[in-house]
């Protein structure tokens, strides 16, 4: 069978999902009253086959988000099509989901060394099984074979280390194993999958300029929006994550990009982007963008 690439996005927003639980922004607002479609923590599946899946990042959604995609649903008694989990940092909102998936279920947990301590070394992820669940350390740059059919390589891009590790000095843009790409490729198609980025070099951008789809950091449309929005004392690049707008933001970084699909994910629940008819969303969307949304699929 030809492998195809084939991608469903479990979950589009930043950490606390769209509406946030103790949120009442106006998006917020919309997201409960039903204006504008709720959006879980950000996720990501991946297969070559249909059959044999990966999850790129554990959310706190993670079962309701599985629940949601047929594609991920057991095939018989505690026989799941799920092979890997793929950890792109080690924030709350893309680690916390390993522990609802501590049933005695086999797969593989893949992430760099840096990534790895950051779960392995807090006692709680010990529920998962290590005789049923193994782990494995992935370095930057090489290959490996991530299910039958694709093919993942891990690079570097500028973030930050996890809150909750978070010293008095916080270096927001580090380059290492901290915060990771992922390069898939199936079936002579490549997708990149950039979840956060605190900003582009033109190591990442050549990079990325090269791929039939990029998923990439949208946390924010405007660097100060939860300052402006009253939510906050953070900018988006204090938290780690480069504005869709202004100098130095993604619009900009992309702009002379031939990439033929990009895709914004872990969406901000303050982002106006969410709200279809917003002035944010057109130009998103005039400059060639789409808004990822929860369930989406894209086939490469």
């Amino acid at each position: 069978m030809h492998a195809r690439l084939r991608t469903v996005i479990l979950g589009a927003a930043a950490g606390g999902g769209l509406p946030q639980w103790n949120c009442g922004c106006r998006n917020c607002v919309a997201a409960r009253e039903g204006t504008v479609p709720a959006q879980t923590q950000s996720s990501i599946a991946v297969s070559a086959n249909g059959h044999d899946w990966t999850i790129l990042n554990a959310s706190p959604d993670i079962r309701a988000q599985m629940q949601a995609t047929p594609a991920l649903h057991p095939t018989g008694l505690r026989v799941s099509p799920l092979r890997a989990v793929l950890l792109t940092n080690g924030d709350i909102d893309h680690i916390a989901g390993l522990l609802t998936l501590r049933e005695k279920q086999p797969f593989t947990v893949f992430a760099t060394a840096a990534i790895r301590d950051i779960v392995e070394s807090n006692s709680v992820f010990a529920a998962l099984d290590r005789n049923v669940v193994s782990f494995a350390t992935v370095a930057l740059e090489q290959p490996f074979d991530l299910v039958e059919g694709l093919t993942a390589t891990l690079f570097a891009v500028p973030g930050k280390v996890p809150l909750f590790m978070e010293g008095e000095v916080v270096v927001t843009d580090l380059v290492g194993e901290q915060t990771v790409g992922v390069m898939i490729e199936a079936g002579g198609a490549r997708l990149a999958y950039v979840p956060g980025c605190a900003r582009m070099t033109p190591d990442l951008a050549e990079r990325l300029g090269c791929v039939d789809a990029v998923l990439f950091d949208g946390t924010v449309y405007e660097d100060d929006e939860m300052i402006v929005a009253g939510l906050g004392a953070k900018t988006g690049r204090r938290m780690g994550h480069m504005p869709m707008a202004g100098e130095g933001g993604s619009l900009e970084a992309f702009r002379d990009s031939a990439v033929p699909r990009k895709v914004y994910v872990h969406i901000n629940n303050t982002n106006p982007v969410w709200r279809p008819q917003s002035p944010e969303r057109r130009a998103v969307e005039a400059a060639g963008w789409q808004i990822g949304h929860d369930g989406m699929e894209i086939e490469l």
